[in-house]
C-alpha cells in the first residue's frame, strides 16, 4: 500500500502533508502536490494534515488512476521537503468539483 495525492488538492496546494513526510516523499506540481510511491513508507503522517482531504490510500476507490498520476509527475516535478504558503484563495477550492479537468497544471513548482 502507498499513499497517493488525488485532485482535491488542485489549487489548494496545502504543504502540511510535506512537514511531517520522514522520507520526504513529496513532489511539487504548479497547483497541486504529489507522493512518489515508491518512496512512501505507507506511514499515513501526512494522511490527517491535509485539509481538503486529497491525501489517500491508495485501497481507496477511484485511487487508481491517480497512483499513475502520482508516479508520473513525481518522476517530472521536484522533490519539496518544507512546507511553503498555500495561495490565499486555497479555501475557496477545496470543495470545487472536477478540479482536474478545469485546473489541472502539469507545469513543475519551485521546489524546495
Amino acid at each position: 500500500m502507498t499513499y497517493i495525492v488525488n485532485e482535491n488538492c488542485i489549487r489548494c496546494k496545502y504543504t502540511d502533508c510535506v512537514e511531517v513526510c520522514p522520507v520526504d516523499c513529496f513532489y511539487e506540481g504548479e497547483n497541486m502536490l504529489v507522493i512518489h510511491p515508491d518512496e512512501c513508507i505507507d506511514c499515513g503522517v501526512c494522511e490527517p494534515e491535509c485539509p481538503p482531504e486529497a491525501i489517500v490510500p491508495d485501497t481507496e476507490p477511484g485511487a487508481d488512476d491517480w497512483v499513475e498520476h502520482n508516479r508520473r509527475f513525481s518522476e517530472e516535478w521536484p522533490n519539496i521537503v518544507r512546507m511553503i504558503p498555500h495561495a490565499e484563495d486555497a479555501k475557496s477550492y477545496e470543495d470545487v468539483e472536477g478540479k482536474f479537468e478545469k485546473y489541472f497544471s502539469p507545469n513543475p513548482g519551485k521546489g524546495s
